[in-house]
């Protein structure tokens, strides 16, 4: 008997050793001659997979024990690593077109349940009250701690128009709630713009996608021909957005900044993961796209502007702030973002599969690692909706299990403090079944509190300058 479990054991062994030789970990192992391979780990790790394929109830692949193996490997790192099978490496690849099947909400994984970073505007998810911070503990009749995150998500995508039930666990809510979802096409439209009055422009981005900075680009030009006279502010809005891709978020810092301005850097282990991106062309274009910057009006570098953000805004969104906060572009206002500075990068394997690795992490023009610390804003101003809600509840990047550290230790120093406006009267008081439908504040509408403090600052900078 045991002689039979160390054959399958070994022939375990060797199967690992393929899988290394396909990721091509022993030429990251010559790198590094002080470490080489695990002999014992591998040994163990041989061993075990012997007893399960000898004694386990049910027979089982080598295909799924090796899966998981991997998977485990890589969730095992942080909350962002991951191995992505044939649909999840095609989903991401179409979710960064700005056009999926689904429930429209951004997702990690914590303590085994998935957790809400931020619903995706104008989505089922976000209509229905879902919130940054929910954990989802059942989806339909599926616990979720029974699934990987992969595995969650492929239950939440889905035809469009089939329904699904997620049971949501809440921390201000005194049980869970449950969400009726109908699952649609979600068109991330990347960037909405508008005149919020002569002279005030106001530009959201919800995204970072593949035609964000294009589109930013044709926001900005319709916005100053469509405004009379000189423009006098511009609001950037990155309130809930999650991030994207890197070039797109170099491409809406480089529309403000000066040419050759450093956007952001990153650190890693190995070369590859080393980058300076400026605000140049060959950093955020395409292969042989138009400069799409390149006729920008010029007034659009000097223009007073503030960036608002939240505890939604993430990764790429960080980039943008950072990058205007540390060049003193732009004055940044709201609350902590997420803390989300690493890079990840997907790297391809065979039959279409990838995994999705942390391999760095980003810094600011000025040297400051936005890993777990996220960006602290020039000016605090809280929104009224949420304020009432107690501040341990808020997710940020530094609440994930296994979440990377940030590599400086420097304390963090808030700006200074805009209290919200005082609601006229306390809310009234919601019937049980109607926890599940909150009021949805629409950013950039009349309602917008931060908004008008902003363009409240602007229109103090417009008189300060004309002094």
């Amino acid at each position: 008997m045991r002689s039979r479990i160390e054959k399958i054991g070994l022939i375990g062994l060797g199967l690992i050793a393929g899988v290394l030789i396909s990721l091509q970990l022993s030429a990251i192992a010559d790198k590094d001659s002080a470490e080489p391979l695990p002999i014992e780990e591998l040994r163990a790790f041989s061993e075990v997979f012997g007893r399960i394929k000898s004694d386990y109830v049910e027979p089982v692949t080598d295909k799924k024990l090796i899966t998981e193996a991997i998977t485990g490997m890589l969730t095992g790192l942080d909350p962002h690593s991951s191995y992505l099978d044939a649909d999840a490496f095609k989903e991401l690849q179409i979710g960064t077109q700005g056009e999926f099947g689904g429930l429209g909400i951004e997702v990690g994984m914590e303590d085994g349940l998935v957790k809400v970073i931020s619903p995706i505007e104008d989505s089922p998810a976000y209509h229905a009250g879902m919130k940054s911070g929910d954990l989802i503990i059942k989806l339909d009749d599926v616990m979720v701690k029974s699934l990987t995150l992969s595995d969650a998500v492929k239950r939440m995508r889905g035809k469009p128009g089939s329904k699904i039930v997620l049971t949501v666990i809440r921390k201000e809510a005194p049980k869970p709630l449950t969400f009726n979802l109908t699952r649609a096409v979600i068109k991330v439209q990347s960037v909405k713009s508008k005149l919020v009055e002569p002279g005030y422009a106001f530009i959201r981005i919800t995204q970072f996608q593949e035609h964000t900075g294009e589109n930013l680009a044709t926001a900005i030009n319709n916005l100053f021909k469509q405004n009379q006279g000189a423009m006098k502010g511009l609001v950037l809005d990155l309130r809930n957005d999650p991030g994207g891709l890197l070039n797109s978020s170099v491409a809406a810092s480089a529309a403000f900044l000066p040419k050759d301005a450093l956007v952001v850097y990153t650190e890693g282990r190995n070369s590859e993961a080393k980058m300076r991106l400026t605000a140049v062309p060959n950093d955020y274009l395409h292969n042989s796209e138009k400069d799409y910057l390149k006729n920008l009006p010029a007034a659009v570098k000097t223009v007073p502007m503030i960036v608002l953000v939240n505890g939604g805004s993430a990764s790429a969104s960080e980039i943008v702030a950072g990058a205007l906060q540390d060049h003193k572009r732009a004055v940044i206002m709201g609350t902590q973002t997420f803390g989300k500075g690493s890079v990840q990068s997907v790297l391809p394997l065979g039959n279409n599969t990838a995994i999705k690795l942390t391999t760095a992490r980003y810094y600011t023009p000025g040297g400051r690692s936005i890993q777990a610390k996220g960006i602290i804003p020039d000016i605090v101003v809280e929104d009224p909706a949420t304020v009432d809600q107690d501040q341990t509840f808020r997710m940020r990047e530094a609440d994930l299990e296994r979440h990377l550290s940030n590599s400086q230790e420097l304390d963090a120093k808030g700006g200074a403090t805009v209290k919200p406006a005082a609601p006229a009267k306390s809310p009234a008081k919601r019937e049980e079944g109607d926890a599940t439908k909150p009021k949805i504040l629409e950013f950039g509408s009349k309602d917008d509190y931060q908004l008008h403090q902003a363009l409240n600052l602007l229109k103090g900078m417009h008189i300060l300058q004309g002094k």
